[in-house]
């Protein structure tokens, strides 16, 4: 029983005893005691007064003599006003530090929770290459997978590619018109970016024309828009498309494998992957029989252009288009059909949509219609919303050929890992080859911890020198950290000490008993980062945890402890401080990294050892006949 419910349980029990009154667990006001005050947990006593008769400073004092007369764990109390403040013994802490060290998994869940997710995440369009805004949105995907895993969830990692609809057929257009046969391999360009140039290079077309139809034809700008000769040819295409003209299609599936390939080397590098791939090309016509057959039932409307629509002001929104006057589908339609083929296909509690804070009504309306249409799996539909990524240079355009391209930007990462590394010297030894494997973890691991440790819901800015800084809230400053535990162990292991557990009678410091509640404190953090779908809440932890630690290394001595039972602890806690930044930022895909930081660290200490060997003999060597000590 953790100390938490034990105190809940004997706080319920004193009050019967002291008052003859009984309170439900849940009245029971437990809180981390405030730094500024003695003690541990604190129970608020306010609420019992009403039983006790007396003022909070007398009932909190009865209550606190009480605990203390009937649980061990407790070493002292005291009151402040109607706070009483818990003060546990070491010997607890102590045992709460062996009990950790016995799960390599500690902050995991090892039983299957019974409950399962699908989440969804990536969603590309197969018009463009992926963008900054889609590095966090495959970061968070992939994080919030992982996590959800620690807690004993089944989670399947799905990725709906956007490979149908205008926009494709707007970089469909513009390849037809203006490429002359050209090919990713012709060009020597990546088969995502080549696409995506000629996605702008409609928009330029685009803009061209509607600004000749006003001046020639003195149309207004919304006519002229609506007529541009090139918009009319990519929604022409579209219908033949959706009819399955086979130079159409042919066209289409060409231009997407270039698409998709370009995506592959994308995710590889970024380190993410998925379970299973849908393509709304195949799911689109199930959402448009959905629709049909929700029209036929009198739940839809067909205006009279023949658009089909969904009525919700009765729900306090407005009417959704559905299919066009045309019959063509629109996102909606699609979404509707994929939803529908995936709750057929798992049986799930939660379909978990990761997508940008723009799209909150689309999935409010999403989750609404499919209620009308009557599916029981409506409510199941939830939407991760995550505030969009901003650089210092302003928001991104797509069609304007001003996104931050996602590899441009990865190239970039690893450009200043390397600057940065080169600069302090730490890579000397390392053979080209690996150096260069170096700089892409490090680069990899500062993006993905800078991207992650800001609360999704918030904007961010992202600054890609910042987050390779070695000091700060930054990715190399934890996974540095964590590579001076495992070179402290790895002497200490050269050296033959390897502790198992720790004496749990010997003294400690308040430092050290409060890093080992941090320790302990990671299963309640991955639960809430569950919760919450909050990746930035284990990232946070990580770092908090992470200078914790190094500040315990500045005061406290580990290896050259004269004390054998205290040296024990102090390596124990340190391992045990490792593991749960391992465990914490495995969840946030950076483990690979930790891994080879620490291989490079355990290079560097066997250099730095050999040269103070050196040092020390040449210094015995002088002093021995000059009396002087020449090397400092």
């Amino acid at each position: 029983m953790s100390i938490e419910s034990l105190l809940t349980t004997k706080v319920i029990e004193a009050v019967k005893q002291c008052y003859d009154a009984d309170v439900d667990k849940d009245k029971v006001q437990l809180q981390a005691t405030r730094k500024e005050f003695a003690g541990d947990l604190t129970v608020v006593v306010f609420p019992f007064t009403r039983f006790s008769k007396k003022s909070p400073e007398e009932t909190g004092k009865e209550l606190g003599g009480y605990l203390k007369q009937h649980i061990e764990e407790i070493k002292d109390y005291n009151v402040v006003k109607g706070f009483l403040n818990i003060e546990i013994s070491a010997a607890y802490w102590l045992g709460v530090l062996n009990e950790v060290a016995q799960d390599p998994k500690y902050g995991y869940v090892h039983e299957n929770s019974g409950h399962s997710y699908m989440i969804e995440y990536s969603s590309p369009n197969t018009n463009k290459p992926l963008h900054l805004g889609h590095i966090r949105n495959n970061l968070l995907g992939w994080s919030v997978s992982e996590i959800q895993k620690a807690n004993g969830h089944e989670v399947r990692m799905v990725n709906l590619v956007n490979d149908r609809g205008i926009h494709i057929c707007k970089s469909m257009i513009a390849w037809k018109k203006f490429a002359n046969g050209a090919t990713p391999e012709s060009t020597g360009t990546k088969g995502d970016h080549f696409v995506g140039d000629y996605y702008v290079r409609f928009d330029k077309e685009y803009k061209a024309e509607i600004k000749a139809l006003m001046e020639k034809e003195g149309m207004e700008e919304e006519e002229a828009k609506k007529k541009a000769p090139i918009l009319l040819e990519a929604q022409e295409m579209l219908r033949k498309w959706e009819a399955g003209d086979e130079e159409t299609v042919s066209l289409w599936r060409t231009m997407n494998d270039w698409v998709l390939k370009g995506f592959d080397e994308t995710y590889r590098l970024m380190g993410v992957g998925f379970d299973k791939v849908y393509f709304e090309s195949q799911t689109y016509k199930k959402g448009r029989d959905i629709v049909l057959k929700g029209l036929a039932d009198g739940v839809l409307y067909r205006k009279e252009t023949g658009s089909v629509w969904a009525d919700l002001t009765g729900d306090g929104l407005d009417h959704k288009l559905l299919l066009r006057d045309d019959g063509t589908s629109v996102y909606m339609t699609q979404d509707i059909g994929t939803a529908y083929e995936r709750f057929n296909e798992f049986d799930m509690d939660e379909m978990i949509y990761v997508v940008g804070n723009e799209q909150n009504y689309h999935f409010q309306v999403l989750s609404l219609i499919c209620g009308k249409l009557g599916f029981p799996w409506a409510d199941k539909i939830k939407h991760l919303s995550y505030g969009m990524v901003e650089l210092p240079e302003g928001k991104m355009k797509s069609r304007e050929g001003t996104v931050v391209d996602a590899d441009d930007l990865m190239a970039e990462m690893i450009d200043t890992a390397r600057e940065t590394s080169q600069e302090l010297g730490k890579l000397d030894g390392y053979s080209e080859a690996e150096a260069e494997e170096v700089y892409r973890k490090v680069a990899l691991g500062a993006l993905k911890y800078f991207i992650l440790k800001v609360d999704p819901k918030k904007t961010m800015m992202f600054n890609p020198k910042e987050s390779i800084e070695f000091n700060g809230n930054t990715g190399p400053f934890i996974q540095y950290t964590y590579a001076r535990i495992q070179s402290v162990l790895r002497k200490a292991a050269d050296a033959g000490a390897s502790p198992l557990s720790a004496d749990t009678h010997i003294q400690l410091s308040e430092k050290e008993q409060n890093l080992i509640k941090l320790v302990a404190k990671l299963p309640d953090v991955v639960k809430e980062a569950g919760t919450t779908y909050s990746p930035a809440l284990l990232a946070n932890y990580a770092y908090d945890l992470a200078k914790e630690f190094n500040q315990f290394y500045h005061d406290f001595s580990i290896l050259k402890e004269e004390n054998e039972a205290l040296r024990n602890f102090r390596l124990l806690l340190a391992k045990q401080c490792g593991e749960a930044i391992k465990n914490a930022m495995g969840m946030l895909g950076n483990l690979q990294y930790l891994q080879l930081k620490m291989v490079y660290l355990q290079q560097k200490q066997a250099y730095d050892s050999a040269v103070l060997s050196l040092k020390q003999a040449i210094n015995d060597y002088n002093w021995a006949l000059y009396g002087v000590v020449t090397l400092d």
